[in-house]
């Protein structure tokens, strides 16, 4: 491959990614441009540009994608009721194909011929960086420092930090308590105190929830509102895909809601522990089922169910652009077309309950399930039902025994 002339860095300012910037500069010998995605992390994002212009970059994109990251990335992986291993809502791996995307587009805006990313050689996120790059520019170069460079260590880092003048914030000189990537969906913590995981995560690792314990004694009930499978509304107010978002969090943080320790399975082979916050997700979740409930066909509902765990599979593990993520998608995105309607939940210390449902597209049908008299369903037909179903056991127990199984 030949030596990048300049290279497109996803750059948030932190301490990795500084070092990155100007071990591109110093032994690649790139011009380098920086790109910071705002997904709603929740971080002051102008000191990345600041750094940036402080290292001698010309070309620097901070870039607000929330309504995006929601709207085209999180709501169509909400409508599979996509869980990872049955309980991650992937909240990492869903923004790793926008950030993706958006580097590939400035890449070509600017004349790159490179794209760089900071993930480290262990984990999942340079695979799914790299799936993204590829599938959207097949001849696109790509580098990844922590696959080559000999900084293998905090300590390393933060004397080539010092040796270069870089600035390096103050939590960072000692061991560093964990390791966090955050955006609109969730955060999540990984590593140091962490790693053992037979011990409790400290409490200070939570960053967007309150303890269950220490949340209202008091429920919270709110409405959401659907259309085509997506969220449209929070008690009756429309809002953008971000922020609905953005005011799930807010009613799952404060009532302890979201909260996940999970021992989860890479893609490149290990198992490693992940500490997870997801309070608007996982009220969106279970909102989403409610609606689904009253809405979708059992043989609709049951097939999508099947397909979920590959859809969460194929996301986790970087193939947002493959074809059979699309073809997945497809189908789930038809089985939406009258997912609409109202779901009503309760909030209380952690839990998120569904406590009403209506729809103008119901398939609940009160006079077919009425325990009183009714006109619509004749209960003699359930005799002849049961009947057929039951003729392959009844010929396996008469072939049984005339073989003399008794079993």
């Amino acid at each position: 491959m030949s030596t990048p002339k300049k290279v497109v860095l996803a750059y948030s300012g932190g301490l990795d990614t500084s070092i990155i910037l100007k071990w591109l500069q110093e032994e690649k010998g790139c011009e380098v441009v920086t790109f910071t995605a705002d997904l709603g992390q929740g971080e002051e994002l102008e000191p990345a540009r600041r750094k940036a212009e402080a290292a001698g970059v010309k070309e620097i994109f901070i870039d607000d994608l929330r309504e995006e990251f929601v709207r085209d990335f999180v709501f169509p992986m909400f409508r599979a009721n996509a869980l990872y291993e049955g309980l991650y809502l992937l909240g990492t791996s869903i923004a790793r194909p926008l950030i993706s995307k958006r580097q590939i587009e400035i890449a070509h805006q600017v004349g790159a011929d490179a794209v760089c990313h900071g993930a480290t050689g262990k984990g999942n996120d340079q695979v799914r960086f790299e799936l993204g790059y590829y599938a959207l520019d097949p001849e696109i170069k790509v580098i990844a420092p922590w696959r080559e460079w000999d900084l293998n260590s905090r300590n390393k880092l933060i004397e080539y930090a010092e040796k270069h003048n870089i600035e390096i914030a103050k939590d960072k000189r000692g061991e560093a308590p964990f390791s966090v990537d955050a955006n609109l969906l969730h955060t999540s913590s990984e590593g140091k105190v962490l790693e053992d995981p037979y011990e409790e995560a400290p409490d200070y690792i939570y960053q967007r929830t309150v303890s269950p314990e220490e949340a209202p004694d008091k429920a919270t009930f709110i409405e959401i509102g659907f259309e085509r499978g997506d969220a449209v509304s929070i008690n009756g107010e429309a809002m953008s895909p971000a922020t609905i978002l953005t005011k799930l969090n807010e009613l799952g943080g404060a009532n302890g809601i979201g909260r996940l320790d999970l021992l989860e399975n890479r893609y490149v082979g290990m198992k490693s522990r992940g500490v997870y916050e997801t309070p608007g997700g996982t009220i969106l979740l279970m909102a989403h089922r409610g609606i689904e409930q009253i809405t979708m066909d059992k043989g609709a509902s049951h097939l999508k169910d099947e397909l979920m765990p590959k859809y969460a599979e194929l996301v986790y593990n970087g193939y947002w652009y493959s074809p059979e993520r699309e073809m997945l998608q497809a189908a789930i995105d038809k089985s939406q077309e009258l997912v609409s309607g109202t779901v009503r939940l309760k909030l209380y210390k952690g839990n998120v309950d569904i406590v009403g449902r209506k729809s103008p597209y119901s398939l609940y049908s009160q006079e077919h399930v009425t325990f009183e008299e009714d006109d619509v369903y004749d209960q003699a037909d359930a005799g002849g039902f049961i009947k057929i179903n039951a003729l392959r056991l009844r010929l396996l127990k008469a072939r049984d025994r005339k073989a003399g199984k008794n079993s």
